[in-house]
């Protein structure tokens, strides 16, 4: 079975620039499709997105120690891609240096790119990653689009960056109802659930909130600045450590253990249920009180009991809440 055609591509830049490294004055897009079987535009667009995404700065490394020029000759704009000439200028007398870079590292940098325009809407970012994906798959690909939902990544990265407080108005995860807070923007971290934002001010007992963008519902920058706590590492650090809990449950809640943990480890299993040890971060009372109630009565929690009480009360709150009569 042959190759997909984004691994042909990917595979043959290497060999490609190790070629044209052998030419000091440099060597036509023209000549190098005809050696490669291919056409000149193809060539240009898998050199010209290396580029770019070298010219933002991540480290690629595909070609170490040495840069990659596309020459119009005679300097002018032209209109043929054959006469484009490719020169690699080495700076390390050792040689060229040029590394592979695998279908799965391009996955990683599509990944990020994303990432970054659900902060802020970049253009020329956009197309990049269109190009990316033409690379990969062959075909025309939309540019990526920043989903509705991220519509408050900008205005609280902004507000993180000028350490100004924002008022929340957050449907609230763990407990019944919608409040408004005033917070510190210290964080935004991207989980397996979505965005997250940690924040302060420091609560009574030295710790810190974590905000799900999901649940917020509107965002309004506020005037007023705030300093940001001591030892902010720490209690960043200290916000997003685990406890493990040993749960058994029922193997049709298994989605619920992927969902609610940082890391699920599975320590015995049979056709109906599955011991695991999770990795919870806090609230963990309650995110155990939501594993049970996914996981219906046939639910246990293994060790420690000392989450149970907070996990119960949140099944009971919860029941009793759904179970009101409407108005």
């Amino acid at each position: 079975m042959a190759a997909p055609k984004f691994v042909q591509r990917v595979a043959r830049i290497p060999e490609l620039l190790a070629l044209a490294s052998t030419y000091p004055d440099g060597v036509s897009l023209g000549d190098l499709a005809a050696r490669f079987g291919t056409d000149a535009a193809t060539l240009r667009e898998d050199l010209t997105t290396y580029l770019d995404l070298e010219s933002w700065g991540w480290s690629f490394q595909i070609f170490r120690r040495s840069r990659v020029e596309l020459v119009q000759p005679g300097g002018g704009d032209g209109d043929r891609e054959a006469d484009v000439v490719v020169r690699v200028v080495t700076d390390d007398a050792s040689g060229l240096g040029v590394e592979h870079l695998s279908a799965g590292d391009l996955a990683v940098i599509y990944t990020a790119g994303t990432a970054l325009l659900d902060v802020e809407r970049d253009d020329d970012l956009a197309a990049a990653l269109g190009v990316i994906a033409r690379t990969m798959y062959g075909e025309e690909i939309a540019a990526p689009r920043v989903p509705d939902r991220h519509q408050f990544l900008a205005p609280l990265e902004q507000a993180r960056a000028e350490r100004r407080r924002v008022r929340l108005l957050y449907s609230r995860a763990w407990r019944d109802g919608v409040i408004e807070r005033d917070v510190e923007p210290l964080r935004l971290v991207q989980t397996h659930r979505g965005w997250e934002l940690d924040a302060g001010p420091v609560g009574p007992e030295g710790n810190l909130r974590t905000y799900l963008l999901a649940q917020v519902r509107d965002v309004t920058p506020l005037d007023d600045t705030f300093v940001p706590p001591s030892h902010l590492d720490a209690r960043l650090f200290e916000q997003r450590a685990t406890t493990r809990v040993r749960l058994e449950l029922a193997q049709e809640a298994r989605w619920a253990a992927d969902v609610y943990a940082e890391h699920v480890t599975v320590v015995s299993e049979d056709d109906e249920s599955f011991v695991a040890d999770l990795n919870l971060l806090p609230p963990v009372g309650e995110r155990v009180g939501l594993l049970m109630l996914a996981g219906g009565p046939t639910t246990r929690v293994v060790q420690p009991g000392s989450v149970l009480p907070d996990a119960v009360a949140l099944v009971e709150e919860l029941i009793a809440h759904h179970d009101r009569p409407l108005d």
